[in-house]
Protein backbone atom coordinates (compact mmCIF):
# COMPACT_ATOMS: atom_id res chain seq x y z
CA UNK A 1 0.00 0.00 0.00
CA UNK A 2 1.26 3.51 -0.75
CA UNK A 3 0.60 6.64 1.28
CA UNK A 4 -2.16 7.71 -1.09
CA UNK A 5 -4.32 4.84 0.16
CA UNK A 6 -4.62 6.61 3.54
CA UNK A 7 -6.18 9.75 2.02
CA UNK A 8 -9.96 10.13 2.17
CA UNK A 9 -12.28 13.00 1.28
CA UNK A 10 -15.04 13.70 3.83
CA UNK A 11 -17.83 16.24 3.40
CA UNK A 12 -15.68 18.77 5.32
CA UNK A 13 -12.36 18.12 3.60
CA UNK A 14 -9.50 15.68 3.07
CA UNK A 15 -8.12 13.59 5.94
CA UNK A 16 -4.89 11.63 5.85
CA UNK A 17 -4.47 8.67 8.16
CA UNK A 18 -1.88 5.96 8.69
CA UNK A 19 -1.51 2.45 7.32
CA UNK A 20 -0.36 -0.53 9.38
CA UNK A 21 0.15 -4.14 8.37
CA UNK A 22 -1.63 -7.03 10.07
CA UNK A 23 -1.55 -10.77 9.48
CA UNK A 24 -4.56 -10.37 7.19
CA UNK A 25 -3.40 -7.30 5.27
CA UNK A 26 -3.30 -3.54 5.70
CA UNK A 27 -5.47 -1.54 8.09
CA UNK A 28 -5.93 2.18 7.61
CA UNK A 29 -6.60 4.34 10.69
CA UNK A 30 -8.01 7.86 10.60
CA UNK A 31 -7.94 9.30 14.11
CA UNK A 32 -9.44 12.35 15.76
CA UNK A 33 -11.78 13.51 12.98
CA UNK A 34 -14.20 16.20 14.26
CA UNK A 35 -17.88 15.45 13.67
CA UNK A 36 -19.19 18.55 15.49
CA UNK A 37 -17.89 21.98 16.41
CA UNK A 38 -15.74 22.94 19.36
CA UNK A 39 -16.97 23.17 22.95
CA UNK A 40 -16.03 26.46 24.57
CA UNK A 41 -17.81 28.40 27.29
CA UNK A 42 -21.59 28.43 26.76
CA UNK A 43 -21.31 26.07 23.72
CA UNK A 44 -20.54 23.26 26.17
CA UNK A 45 -24.28 23.30 26.97
CA UNK A 46 -25.58 23.83 23.41
CA UNK A 47 -26.65 21.31 20.79
CA UNK A 48 -23.73 20.02 18.70
CA UNK A 49 -22.77 22.50 15.98
CA UNK A 50 -21.52 22.02 12.43
CA UNK A 51 -17.81 21.63 11.68
CA UNK A 52 -16.37 24.27 9.37
CA UNK A 53 -14.72 22.92 6.17
CA UNK A 54 -10.94 22.96 6.01
CA UNK A 55 -8.53 23.52 3.14
CA UNK A 56 -5.91 20.99 2.12
CA UNK A 57 -5.26 17.78 4.02
CA UNK A 58 -6.13 17.44 7.71
CA UNK A 59 -3.78 15.08 9.57
CA UNK A 60 -5.72 12.20 11.17
CA UNK A 61 -2.76 10.35 12.66
CA UNK A 62 -3.44 10.76 16.38
CA UNK A 63 -6.49 10.75 18.61
CA UNK A 64 -8.12 14.05 19.47
CA UNK A 65 -9.08 15.59 22.82
CA UNK A 66 -11.51 13.93 25.21
CA UNK A 67 -14.68 15.38 26.75
CA UNK A 68 -14.09 16.92 30.17
CA UNK A 69 -14.12 14.37 32.97
CA UNK A 70 -12.45 13.38 36.21
CA UNK A 71 -10.11 10.39 36.34
CA UNK A 72 -11.27 7.19 37.98
CA UNK A 73 -10.63 7.14 41.68
CA UNK A 74 -9.37 4.15 43.61
CA UNK A 75 -10.20 1.32 43.69
CA UNK A 76 -11.62 1.54 40.13
CA UNK A 77 -8.43 3.17 38.84
CA UNK A 78 -6.56 -0.05 39.61
CA UNK A 79 -8.73 -1.82 37.02
CA UNK A 80 -9.69 0.74 34.38
CA UNK A 81 -7.56 3.36 32.70
CA UNK A 82 -8.40 7.05 32.45
CA UNK A 83 -7.18 8.89 29.36
CA UNK A 84 -7.95 12.60 29.65
CA UNK A 85 -6.68 15.05 27.04
CA UNK A 86 -8.14 18.57 27.38
CA UNK A 87 -9.24 20.43 24.30
CA UNK A 88 -12.27 22.14 22.82
CA UNK A 89 -12.49 19.77 19.83
CA UNK A 90 -13.57 16.81 21.95
CA UNK A 91 -16.45 15.78 19.68
CA UNK A 92 -14.29 13.67 17.43
CA UNK A 93 -14.28 10.14 16.11
CA UNK A 94 -11.82 7.64 14.68
CA UNK A 95 -12.18 5.22 11.78
CA UNK A 96 -10.35 1.96 11.10
CA UNK A 97 -10.92 0.41 7.67
CA UNK A 98 -9.43 -2.47 5.70
CA UNK A 99 -9.72 -0.52 2.46
CA UNK A 100 -11.05 3.00 1.81
CA UNK A 101 -11.55 1.97 -1.79
CA UNK A 102 -13.79 -0.99 -0.90
CA UNK A 103 -17.49 -1.08 -1.65
CA UNK A 104 -20.17 -1.43 1.04
CA UNK A 105 -18.29 -3.11 3.87
CA UNK A 106 -20.19 -3.64 7.16
CA UNK A 107 -19.80 -0.78 9.65
CA UNK A 108 -19.69 -0.89 13.44
CA UNK A 109 -19.97 2.25 15.60
CA UNK A 110 -18.66 1.96 19.16
CA UNK A 111 -20.29 3.95 22.01
CA UNK A 112 -18.15 3.64 25.13
CA UNK A 113 -19.31 3.29 28.71
CA UNK A 114 -18.29 5.03 31.92
CA UNK A 115 -21.51 5.69 33.88
CA UNK A 116 -22.20 8.71 31.62
CA UNK A 117 -19.42 10.67 33.37
CA UNK A 118 -16.19 9.08 32.10
CA UNK A 119 -14.67 7.44 29.05
CA UNK A 120 -13.44 8.01 25.52
CA UNK A 121 -13.13 5.95 22.37
CA UNK A 122 -9.35 6.47 22.38
CA UNK A 123 -8.64 3.89 25.11
CA UNK A 124 -6.25 1.17 23.85
CA UNK A 125 -8.85 -1.50 24.69
CA UNK A 126 -11.13 0.04 22.03
CA UNK A 127 -8.57 0.01 19.22
CA UNK A 128 -10.40 -0.93 16.03
CA UNK A 129 -7.55 -2.68 14.23
CA UNK A 130 -8.87 -6.22 14.80
CA UNK A 131 -12.31 -5.32 13.45
CA UNK A 132 -10.81 -3.74 10.33
CA UNK A 133 -8.49 -6.73 9.96
CA UNK A 134 -11.60 -8.89 9.80
CA UNK A 135 -13.42 -6.85 7.17
CA UNK A 136 -15.39 -4.31 9.24
CA UNK A 137 -15.14 -0.52 9.14
CA UNK A 138 -14.95 0.39 12.83
CA UNK A 139 -15.88 3.86 14.10
CA UNK A 140 -15.28 4.96 17.70
CA UNK A 141 -16.97 8.14 18.91
CA UNK A 142 -16.75 10.63 21.77
CA UNK A 143 -19.76 12.31 23.33
CA UNK A 144 -20.24 14.85 26.12
CA UNK A 145 -20.32 13.41 29.61
CA UNK A 146 -21.53 14.38 33.04
CA UNK A 147 -22.86 17.89 33.55
CA UNK A 148 -22.10 19.09 30.02
CA UNK A 149 -23.71 16.04 28.46
CA UNK A 150 -26.59 15.02 30.74
CA UNK A 151 -27.41 17.62 33.42
CA UNK A 152 -30.95 18.88 32.76
CA UNK A 153 -30.47 22.64 32.54
CA UNK A 154 -32.87 25.48 31.87
CA UNK A 155 -31.94 27.18 28.61
CA UNK A 156 -30.17 24.15 27.11
CA UNK A 157 -31.42 21.06 25.28
CA UNK A 158 -31.65 17.94 27.41
CA UNK A 159 -29.64 14.84 26.49
CA UNK A 160 -26.77 16.70 24.85
CA UNK A 161 -24.66 13.55 25.06
CA UNK A 162 -27.30 11.65 23.07
CA UNK A 163 -27.46 14.53 20.58
CA UNK A 164 -23.69 14.15 20.13
CA UNK A 165 -24.12 10.43 19.43
CA UNK A 166 -26.83 11.20 16.89
CA UNK A 167 -24.59 13.80 15.23
CA UNK A 168 -21.80 11.20 14.98
CA UNK A 169 -24.20 8.65 13.46
CA UNK A 170 -25.31 11.25 10.91
CA UNK A 171 -21.65 11.85 10.08
CA UNK A 172 -21.35 8.12 9.48
CA UNK A 173 -24.33 8.14 7.15
CA UNK A 174 -22.80 10.98 5.14
CA UNK A 175 -19.16 9.93 5.08
CA UNK A 176 -18.65 6.23 5.73
CA UNK A 177 -18.87 5.20 2.07
CA UNK A 178 -15.65 7.17 1.48
CA UNK A 179 -13.94 4.81 3.95
CA UNK A 180 -15.32 1.70 2.21
CA UNK A 181 -18.36 1.28 4.46
CA UNK A 182 -22.04 0.72 3.76
CA UNK A 183 -24.31 3.34 5.39
CA UNK A 184 -27.20 0.87 5.13
CA UNK A 185 -25.33 -1.76 7.15
CA UNK A 186 -24.40 0.08 10.35
CA UNK A 187 -24.32 -1.76 13.67
CA UNK A 188 -24.06 0.32 16.84
CA UNK A 189 -22.54 -1.41 19.83
CA UNK A 190 -21.78 -0.23 23.32
CA UNK A 191 -21.20 -1.31 26.90
CA UNK A 192 -22.70 -0.10 30.18
CA UNK A 193 -23.61 3.58 29.66
CA UNK A 194 -22.91 2.99 25.97
CA UNK A 195 -25.48 0.20 25.88
CA UNK A 196 -27.96 2.33 27.83
CA UNK A 197 -27.35 5.06 25.27
CA UNK A 198 -28.15 2.63 22.46
CA UNK A 199 -31.42 1.70 24.17
CA UNK A 200 -32.26 5.41 24.24
CA UNK A 201 -31.34 5.74 20.57
CA UNK A 202 -33.60 2.81 19.71
CA UNK A 203 -36.47 4.74 21.31
CA UNK A 204 -35.51 8.17 19.98
CA UNK A 205 -37.37 9.57 16.96
CA UNK A 206 -34.25 11.60 16.16
CA UNK A 207 -32.12 8.47 15.69
CA UNK A 208 -34.45 6.43 13.49
CA UNK A 209 -32.86 5.15 10.29
CA UNK A 210 -29.29 5.82 11.43
CA UNK A 211 -28.41 2.17 12.14
CA UNK A 212 -29.69 -1.26 11.18
CA UNK A 213 -28.47 -3.47 14.06
CA UNK A 214 -27.47 -2.99 17.67
CA UNK A 215 -25.36 -4.82 20.27
CA UNK A 216 -25.99 -3.92 23.92
CA UNK A 217 -23.37 -5.14 26.40
CA UNK A 218 -24.20 -4.90 30.11
CA UNK A 219 -26.84 -2.21 29.85
CA UNK A 220 -30.57 -1.80 30.23
CA UNK A 221 -33.45 0.10 28.64
CA UNK A 222 -34.69 1.94 31.72
CA UNK A 223 -31.91 4.49 32.41
CA UNK A 224 -33.92 7.68 31.94
CA UNK A 225 -34.94 10.09 34.67
CA UNK A 226 -38.14 12.08 34.75
CA UNK A 227 -37.25 15.72 34.13
CA UNK A 228 -38.67 16.91 37.46
CA UNK A 229 -36.39 14.49 39.30
CA UNK A 230 -33.40 15.40 37.14
CA UNK A 231 -33.94 19.07 37.93
CA UNK A 232 -33.63 18.30 41.67
CA UNK A 233 -30.09 17.14 40.94
CA UNK A 234 -29.48 20.27 38.84
CA UNK A 235 -30.64 22.56 41.63
CA UNK A 236 -28.25 20.93 44.10
CA UNK A 237 -25.41 21.09 41.58
CA UNK A 238 -25.96 24.81 41.03
CA UNK A 239 -26.13 25.35 44.80
CA UNK A 240 -22.74 23.67 45.21
CA UNK A 241 -21.29 26.02 42.58
CA UNK A 242 -23.10 29.07 43.92
CA UNK A 243 -24.71 29.93 40.57
CA UNK A 244 -28.16 29.89 39.02
CA UNK A 245 -29.21 26.51 37.51
CA UNK A 246 -29.21 27.87 33.95
CA UNK A 247 -27.15 27.24 30.83
CA UNK A 248 -26.01 30.87 30.82
CA UNK A 249 -24.69 30.72 34.38
CA UNK A 250 -23.12 27.28 34.06
CA UNK A 251 -21.58 28.23 30.71
CA UNK A 252 -19.46 30.82 32.50
CA UNK A 253 -18.00 28.28 34.97
CA UNK A 254 -14.56 26.77 34.25
CA UNK A 255 -14.12 23.10 33.37
CA UNK A 256 -12.22 22.46 36.61
CA UNK A 257 -14.96 23.97 38.75
CA UNK A 258 -17.66 22.07 36.85
CA UNK A 259 -15.84 18.80 37.51
CA UNK A 260 -15.13 19.47 41.18
CA UNK A 261 -18.81 20.18 41.78
CA UNK A 262 -19.77 17.12 39.72
CA UNK A 263 -17.61 14.85 41.87
CA UNK A 264 -19.15 16.28 45.05
CA UNK A 265 -22.61 15.82 43.62
CA UNK A 266 -21.93 12.19 42.70
CA UNK A 267 -20.95 11.42 46.28
CA UNK A 268 -24.10 13.09 47.57
CA UNK A 269 -26.48 11.36 45.15
CA UNK A 270 -24.92 7.91 45.07
CA UNK A 271 -23.56 7.60 48.59
CA UNK A 272 -25.59 10.07 50.59
CA UNK A 273 -27.98 9.14 53.41
CA UNK A 274 -31.08 10.73 51.85
CA UNK A 275 -31.78 9.08 48.50
CA UNK A 276 -35.39 10.26 48.49
CA UNK A 277 -34.36 13.90 48.07
CA UNK A 278 -33.19 13.25 44.51
CA UNK A 279 -36.44 11.81 43.20
CA UNK A 280 -37.42 8.19 42.69
CA UNK A 281 -36.33 7.87 39.06
CA UNK A 282 -32.84 9.29 39.69
CA UNK A 283 -32.10 6.72 42.38
CA UNK A 284 -33.90 3.69 40.93
CA UNK A 285 -32.92 4.11 37.28
CA UNK A 286 -29.44 5.28 38.18
CA UNK A 287 -28.91 1.82 39.71
CA UNK A 288 -27.47 3.36 42.83
CA UNK A 289 -24.19 4.13 41.02
CA UNK A 290 -25.07 6.90 38.52
CA UNK A 291 -25.88 10.53 39.35
CA UNK A 292 -26.41 11.72 35.76
CA UNK A 293 -27.89 9.96 32.77
CA UNK A 294 -30.53 10.61 30.07
CA UNK A 295 -33.66 12.61 30.85
CA UNK A 296 -37.11 12.08 29.39
CA UNK A 297 -37.80 15.10 27.20
CA UNK A 298 -40.06 16.16 24.35
CA UNK A 299 -37.51 15.94 21.55
CA UNK A 300 -34.79 13.31 21.96
CA UNK A 301 -36.19 10.78 24.45
CA UNK A 302 -39.98 11.07 24.83
CA UNK A 303 -40.34 8.05 27.12
CA UNK A 304 -38.42 5.44 29.09
CA UNK A 305 -36.53 3.53 26.37
CA UNK A 306 -38.20 0.17 27.07
CA UNK A 307 -41.59 1.76 26.45
CA UNK A 308 -40.42 3.28 23.16
CA UNK A 309 -39.05 0.05 21.70
CA UNK A 310 -42.29 -1.70 20.86
CA UNK A 311 -42.11 -1.85 17.07
CA UNK A 312 -38.43 -1.45 16.28
CA UNK A 313 -37.06 -2.83 13.01
CA UNK A 314 -33.53 -3.04 14.45
CA UNK A 315 -32.23 -6.54 15.23
CA UNK A 316 -30.38 -6.68 18.54
CA UNK A 317 -27.80 -8.82 20.32
CA UNK A 318 -27.82 -8.16 24.06
CA UNK A 319 -26.28 -9.71 27.12
CA UNK A 320 -24.41 -9.33 30.37
CA UNK A 321 -21.53 -10.73 32.31
CA UNK A 322 -22.54 -13.39 34.81
CA UNK A 323 -21.40 -11.46 37.89
CA UNK A 324 -21.73 -7.79 36.88
CA UNK A 325 -22.08 -6.24 40.31
CA UNK A 326 -18.88 -7.72 41.73
CA UNK A 327 -17.15 -4.86 39.94
CA UNK A 328 -18.98 -2.34 42.12
CA UNK A 329 -19.02 -4.15 45.48
CA UNK A 330 -15.88 -6.31 45.73
CA UNK A 331 -13.03 -3.77 45.19
CA UNK A 332 -14.65 -1.32 47.63
CA UNK A 333 -14.80 -4.00 50.32
CA UNK A 334 -18.57 -3.64 50.70
CA UNK A 335 -19.24 -7.21 49.57
CA UNK A 336 -17.08 -8.49 52.39
CA UNK A 337 -18.93 -6.43 54.99
CA UNK A 338 -22.50 -7.39 54.09
CA UNK A 339 -24.45 -9.24 56.78
CA UNK A 340 -27.94 -10.71 56.78
CA UNK A 341 -29.03 -7.86 59.05
CA UNK A 342 -27.80 -5.26 56.55
CA UNK A 343 -29.46 -6.87 53.55
CA UNK A 344 -32.97 -5.33 53.84
CA UNK A 345 -31.56 -1.81 54.12
CA UNK A 346 -29.21 -2.27 51.18
CA UNK A 347 -31.91 -3.75 48.97
CA UNK A 348 -34.35 -1.00 49.91
CA UNK A 349 -31.90 1.61 48.60
CA UNK A 350 -31.99 -0.12 45.22
CA UNK A 351 -35.76 -0.45 45.30
CA UNK A 352 -35.65 -4.24 45.65
CA UNK A 353 -38.17 -6.21 47.71
CA UNK A 354 -36.10 -7.94 50.43
CA UNK A 355 -38.34 -11.01 50.09
CA UNK A 356 -36.62 -12.01 46.83
CA UNK A 357 -33.33 -12.66 48.59
CA UNK A 358 -34.59 -16.03 49.84
CA UNK A 359 -34.46 -17.52 46.34
CA UNK A 360 -30.88 -16.36 45.82
CA UNK A 361 -29.76 -17.74 49.17
CA UNK A 362 -31.45 -21.06 48.52
CA UNK A 363 -29.69 -21.39 45.13
CA UNK A 364 -26.28 -20.54 46.68
CA UNK A 365 -26.06 -22.41 49.99
CA UNK A 366 -22.30 -21.90 50.30
CA UNK A 367 -22.27 -18.22 49.29
CA UNK A 368 -21.55 -15.31 51.58
CA UNK A 369 -24.14 -12.57 52.04
CA UNK A 370 -21.94 -10.36 49.86
CA UNK A 371 -21.95 -12.95 47.09
CA UNK A 372 -25.73 -13.18 47.30
CA UNK A 373 -26.07 -9.39 47.11
CA UNK A 374 -23.80 -9.26 44.05
CA UNK A 375 -25.87 -11.93 42.30
CA UNK A 376 -29.16 -10.25 43.14
CA UNK A 377 -28.03 -6.77 42.04
CA UNK A 378 -26.53 -8.19 38.86
CA UNK A 379 -30.00 -9.39 37.93
CA UNK A 380 -31.73 -6.26 39.19
CA UNK A 381 -29.60 -3.77 37.27
CA UNK A 382 -28.49 -5.73 34.21
CA UNK A 383 -29.67 -9.29 33.51
CA UNK A 384 -33.41 -8.89 34.18
CA UNK A 385 -33.80 -5.61 32.26
CA UNK A 386 -31.66 -7.02 29.43
CA UNK A 387 -33.97 -10.03 29.18
CA UNK A 388 -36.94 -7.66 29.28
CA UNK A 389 -35.51 -5.71 26.33
CA UNK A 390 -34.78 -8.88 24.39
CA UNK A 391 -38.31 -10.13 25.00
CA UNK A 392 -39.79 -6.79 23.92
CA UNK A 393 -37.94 -6.90 20.61
CA UNK A 394 -38.69 -10.59 20.09
CA UNK A 395 -42.42 -9.96 20.60
CA UNK A 396 -42.43 -7.02 18.20
CA UNK A 397 -42.40 -9.37 15.17
CA UNK A 398 -40.62 -6.59 13.28
CA UNK A 399 -37.12 -7.45 14.54
CA UNK A 400 -35.17 -10.34 16.03
CA UNK A 401 -33.23 -10.53 19.28
CA UNK A 402 -30.41 -12.73 20.53
CA UNK A 403 -29.06 -13.05 24.07
CA UNK A 404 -25.61 -13.95 25.42
CA UNK A 405 -23.82 -14.27 28.75
CA UNK A 406 -20.12 -13.80 29.44
CA UNK A 407 -19.12 -16.22 32.20
CA UNK A 408 -15.30 -16.32 32.18
CA UNK A 409 -13.84 -15.34 35.57
CA UNK A 410 -10.77 -13.17 36.00
CA UNK A 411 -8.10 -14.14 38.51
CA UNK A 412 -7.80 -10.52 39.69
CA UNK A 413 -9.10 -9.50 43.13
CA UNK A 414 -11.96 -12.01 43.37
CA UNK A 415 -13.85 -10.03 40.72
CA UNK A 416 -15.15 -13.13 38.96
CA UNK A 417 -17.10 -12.50 35.76
CA UNK A 418 -17.62 -8.83 36.52
CA UNK A 419 -18.80 -5.72 34.71
CA UNK A 420 -16.62 -4.60 31.75
CA UNK A 421 -14.50 -7.77 31.76
CA UNK A 422 -15.65 -8.82 28.28
CA UNK A 423 -14.36 -5.66 26.56
CA UNK A 424 -10.82 -6.76 25.59
CA UNK A 425 -12.28 -10.07 24.37
CA UNK A 426 -14.79 -8.31 22.10
CA UNK A 427 -12.14 -6.01 20.64
CA UNK A 428 -9.46 -8.73 20.58
CA UNK A 429 -7.10 -6.44 22.51
CA UNK A 430 -6.02 -8.78 25.29
CA UNK A 431 -2.39 -7.68 25.06
CA UNK A 432 -2.85 -4.71 27.37
CA UNK A 433 -5.50 -6.10 29.70
CA UNK A 434 -3.47 -7.92 32.37
CA UNK A 435 -4.37 -5.65 35.30
CA UNK A 436 -8.04 -6.56 34.75
CA UNK A 437 -7.96 -10.02 33.17
CA UNK A 438 -4.83 -11.33 34.86
CA UNK A 439 -1.94 -12.92 33.02
CA UNK A 440 -2.59 -15.10 29.96
CA UNK A 441 -6.34 -14.63 29.42
CA UNK A 442 -7.63 -17.17 26.87
CA UNK A 443 -7.12 -15.94 23.30
CA UNK A 444 -9.51 -18.62 22.07
CA UNK A 445 -12.31 -16.87 23.98
CA UNK A 446 -11.42 -13.54 22.37
CA UNK A 447 -11.50 -15.29 18.99
CA UNK A 448 -15.00 -16.63 19.75
CA UNK A 449 -16.48 -13.35 20.98
CA UNK A 450 -14.82 -11.07 18.46
CA UNK A 451 -15.82 -13.28 15.52
CA UNK A 452 -19.41 -13.42 16.82
CA UNK A 453 -19.64 -9.62 16.87
CA UNK A 454 -18.13 -9.48 13.35
CA UNK A 455 -20.56 -12.11 12.10
CA UNK A 456 -23.57 -10.27 13.51
CA UNK A 457 -22.48 -7.00 11.89
CA UNK A 458 -21.69 -8.72 8.61
CA UNK A 459 -24.49 -11.26 8.19
CA UNK A 460 -27.05 -10.29 10.83
CA UNK A 461 -26.76 -13.76 12.39
CA UNK A 462 -24.56 -14.31 15.48
CA UNK A 463 -24.66 -18.11 15.16
CA UNK A 464 -27.49 -19.41 17.37
CA UNK A 465 -31.27 -19.18 17.46
CA UNK A 466 -32.97 -15.90 18.40
CA UNK A 467 -35.16 -15.64 21.46
CA UNK A 468 -38.74 -16.69 20.78
CA UNK A 469 -40.94 -19.17 22.59
CA UNK A 470 -37.75 -20.27 24.40
CA UNK A 471 -34.71 -18.28 25.55
CA UNK A 472 -31.48 -19.69 24.09
CA UNK A 473 -28.51 -17.90 25.67
CA UNK A 474 -25.04 -18.22 24.16
CA UNK A 475 -22.61 -18.63 27.07
CA UNK A 476 -19.03 -17.47 26.49
CA UNK A 477 -16.25 -18.85 28.68
CA UNK A 478 -18.20 -20.89 31.24
CA UNK A 479 -15.66 -22.06 33.86
CA UNK A 480 -17.47 -25.43 34.01
CA UNK A 481 -16.01 -27.40 31.08
CA UNK A 482 -19.14 -29.55 30.98
CA UNK A 483 -21.56 -26.65 30.71
CA UNK A 484 -23.47 -26.25 27.44
CA UNK A 485 -22.49 -23.50 25.04
CA UNK A 486 -26.18 -22.72 24.56
CA UNK A 487 -28.15 -22.55 27.82
CA UNK A 488 -31.94 -22.49 27.71
CA UNK A 489 -33.34 -19.83 30.03
CA UNK A 490 -30.56 -20.07 32.65
CA UNK A 491 -31.51 -19.32 36.27
CA UNK A 492 -35.11 -18.79 35.24
CA UNK A 493 -36.37 -18.87 38.83
CA UNK A 494 -34.34 -15.73 39.58
CA UNK A 495 -34.86 -13.87 36.33
CA UNK A 496 -37.56 -11.25 36.72
CA UNK A 497 -37.72 -11.32 40.52
CA UNK A 498 -36.12 -7.91 40.55
CA UNK A 499 -35.83 -5.38 37.74
CA UNK A 500 -35.71 -1.61 37.39
CA UNK A 501 -38.74 0.35 36.17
Amino acid sequence: MNDQSALVRTDRGLVRGTTVSTRSGAVHAFLGIPFAGGLRGPSRFAAPSTVSPWDGERPAVQHGPTPIQSPYARPTSALLDSVIVPGADALNLSVWTPDPGANRLPVMVWIHGGAFVRGTHRLPTYDGTAFARDGVVLVGINYRLGVTGFLSVDGAPDNRGLLDQIAALRWVQTNIAAFGGDPDRVTVFGESAGAMSIAALLASPAAQGLFARAILQSGNAVAAAEQADARLVTAEYARVLGVEPTAEALGAVSDDDLLQAQDRLALAVVGGPEPSRWGATVIARGLGVMSQFPTIDADVLPTVPIDGITSTSVDILAGTTREEFRFFLVPTGLAGMVTAEMMPMLLARFGVDPAVVATYRRNRPAATEGDVLCALLTDHAFRSPTAQLVDMVARSRTARAWQYEFAWRTTVSDLGSCHALELPFVFDTLGGSAKFTGENPPQVLADEMHSTWVRFATDGEPGWAPVGSVRPVRVFGDPDPGAPTIAIDPRADELGLSSVR
